[in-house]
């Protein structure tokens, strides 16, 4: 028996519980791992109030947290391929397993090895933040000397796409809270703050509009900076599907292996080096969370298990 923290039906944090749960058994392109990192992310949330249907695998209550983690591979399920007891892992758990716990289960076509001189706490950071940032800027695909505006950049997301821009050599415009400041300039982040006239501070730097912007905030907000663009087909949000009504396009998720690798290759040479503000025992999960879901977190919260 393992420990693990999940929810015991749809709701608030008020349906949050510990419990203990067997190891869970690899089904079917699932490997087992014993959990090293578990990162957080605003989708925990969003799954425990059941907003995201499709992604607990249809497995009962009490549910497991999470949805990113690093650790070692424990056992294979059937039809595993490219993976070995033993390995050093990070990925989703994208059939429901959860992340928030002891031993969990991933699915393998979603799952990399941990490279070499990587650590699990870095690594756990990488399948939603790493990979989405990838994506959204590979959809743009931008030229250097491109300026883009990365709405709510203070962020675990936010901040990655806004390193990843820089070392493409694009020029980000970053909004988001006070709090926010000072881990968006240090990474070359000319912000700007939510509580002002964002439409009107944006205009300063980019008189005539940015090339492109990626939204982390969706909403009014998103419907505020999406005139922005000079063309509305590069307005990508990552969050809110109704960006389409407004020209743009919502973000198309790669979350193979390859992808995963090719965000860990990033993370080594320094290029997707998360900001991490936060580590909690699994014991402070609570905290972890609701620090998430709060968002009075800036970068990175992760929780550390073994």
């Amino acid at each position: 028996m393992g420990q693990a923290w999940g929810f015991g039906k749809h709701g608030g944090p008020e349906v949050q519980e510990f419990f203990d749960r067997p190891d869970p058994a690899p089904e079917r392109g699932e490997v087992l791992i014993r959990v090293d990192v578990a990162g957080v992310n605003p989708l925990d949330y969003l799954l425990r109030a059941g907003l995201v249907p499709g992604l607990d695998g249809g497995r009962p209550f009490p549910r497991v947290l999470g949805m990113e983690a690093a650790g070692t591979v424990l056992a294979l399920g059937e039809d595993v391929h490219g993976l070995e007891v033993g390995d050093a892992v990070f990925g989703f758990a994208l059939t429901g397993g959860g992340t928030y716990a002891e031993t969990t289960v991933l699915s393998a076509d979603n799952t990399a090895r941990i490279p070499a001189g990587l650590s699990a706490t870095v690594a756990a950071t990488l399948p939603v933040a790493g990979t989405t940032a990838v994506d959204v800027l590979d959809q743009l695909d931008l030229p250097a000397g491109a300026t883009i505006l990365v709405n709510g950049v203070g962020g675990g997301v936010g901040l990655a796409v806004a390193r990843l821009a820089r070392a493409r050599e694009l020029r980000v415009i970053g909004t988001g809270s006070a709090a926010k400041r000072e881990h968006a300039e240090a990474i070359g982040v000319q912000f700007i703050d939510y509580a002002g006239d964002v439409v009107a501070a944006v205009r300063e730097p980019a008189p005539d509009g940015v090339d492109g912007i990626v939204d982390l905030v969706g909403g009014t907000a998103l419907r505020t900076v999406a005139p922005l663009a000079r063309h509305a087909r590069n307005v990508i949000a990552v969050g809110d599907a109704s960006v389409s009504e407004l020209g743009g396009r919502f973000v198309v998720r790669r979350l193979d292996r390859g992808n995963l690798e090719r965000s860990a290759r990033l993370a080594l040479d320094g290029v997707l080096a998360p900001v991490i503000t936060a580590v909690h025992p699994l014991s402070d999960a609570p905290a972890a969370l609701a620090t998430v879901e709060n968002g009075h977190t800036a970068g990175k919260v992760v929780i550390k298990v073994a």
